[in-house]
């Protein structure tokens, strides 16, 4: 594996993040103070796709695409995943820009790198991305509706529609790239067979291994932090500096968040996971009971000729043949059509 040098950029760019100006266009990120309006614009009940401009370079030449995701295993706020791309000779790029493993880099660190990645033309001139935000209301109606959908084939269902838009888009790929959590074999067996003409990789803790699965995390990390930055929550609750923690169920601060916002009827607010069982055990602790009446199981007593009967009986050439009326076939009754 090829040795990368992270230079430590915090000190080199003190002001690159406090001094450049949003963008005026909340339907395109262009750069780190971009993205914050560009979520607080879309609803947060839905799920939202963004796709970077592909660069021309990645339209000619083949393309390595990384795949990760952030925000799997919290009990608050999105998922998010993401993917990057860039043509198979521009690993160098990723390499100067620092792209390792996200999870041991600073939020800060991140941060640098993302808008690096939107606004220094050696990177933004052959390196794409994009990402999902996949609202933790989809989630939990995904994992409770009628027909089950795992949170595996959320993740799976997210992966591969993203990669789907950049073929969509025009992207040459030639490599894919994934980091799983799950068994590998039964992911990459998937993905060979919706995209049989990729080389397919999927292995654990790739965003360690392939810079461009780290590219990926970071764009699917710095996105999620920033959903939760700017959440807006349609039942009107006011949340300080929206403090409500990690998200992960062991933190103290998001387990204090979820006992003070239950709703004893309605439950939690649309950030909440309420699928995951912390949720489901705090609301078990304080929400009221609700029985629903199950419906009745045994076969409804005879009311009647039933209406429908009346348009039955119609033969493949029109004719209508109808059961006679009891009261005529009592009387003995019969219908003349001719006299």
């Amino acid at each position: 594996m090829e040795d990368i040098e992270i230079k430590n950029e915090s000190e080199e760019k003190p002001n690159i993040l406090q001094e450049e100006e949003p963008t005026g266009d909340i339907n395109k990120i262009s750069s780190l103070k971009s993205l914050g309006p560009f979520i607080a614009a879309r609803e947060n009940s839905k799920n939202t796709i963004y796709l970077s401009d592909v660069p021309e370079i990645c339209k000619e030449q083949p393309c390595m695409l990384g795949v990760d995701e952030a925000g799997r295993g919290p009990v608050l706020g999105p998922m998010v995943y993401g993917i990057s791309y860039c043509p198979l000779e521009s690993k160098s790029a990723l390499i100067e820009l620092g792209c390792a493993d996200s999870k041991q880099l600073t939020e800060e660190k991140r941060e640098v790198i993302f808008n690096d990645l939107n606004t220094l033309e050696y990177a933004n001139s052959c390196i794409g991305w994009a990402v999902e935000i996949i609202s933790p209301n989809v989630i939990s109606s995904s994992m409770y509706r009628r027909t089950k959908c795992s949170l595996n084939e959320v993740s799976m269902d997210s992966a591969m529609g993203l990669i789907q838009e950049a073929i969509d888009a025009g992207v040459n790929i030639a490599e894919v790239y994934v980091d799983t959590v799950g068994p590998p074999e039964k992911y990459q067996e998937k993905l060979l067979k919706r995209f049989p003409n990729f080389k397919i990789t999927v292995a654990k803790k790739a965003d360690s291994t392939y810079p461009i699965v780290s590219a990926a995390s970071i764009c699917a990390k710095v996105t999620r932090d920033h959903a939760l930055k700017v959440w807006q929550f349609p039942e009107g609750l006011v949340i300080k500096d929206n403090a409500f923690g990690s998200g992960y169920p062991g933190d103290p601060v998001t387990k204090r968040f979820l006992t003070e916002n239950i709703d004893l009827v309605f439950g939690f607010p649309r950030l909440v996971r309420f699928s995951w069982s912390t949720a489901e055990n705090a609301l078990a602790d304080k929400a009221y009971d609700i029985e629903f009446d199950e419906p009745d199981s045994e076969k409804p007593k005879y009311a009647g000729t039933k209406l429908t009967k009346f348009f039955k009986g119609t033969t493949k050439t029109g004719e209508v043949k109808r059961e006679e009326c009891r009261f005529f076939k009592q009387c003995h009754l019969d219908n003349v059509t001719e006299f």
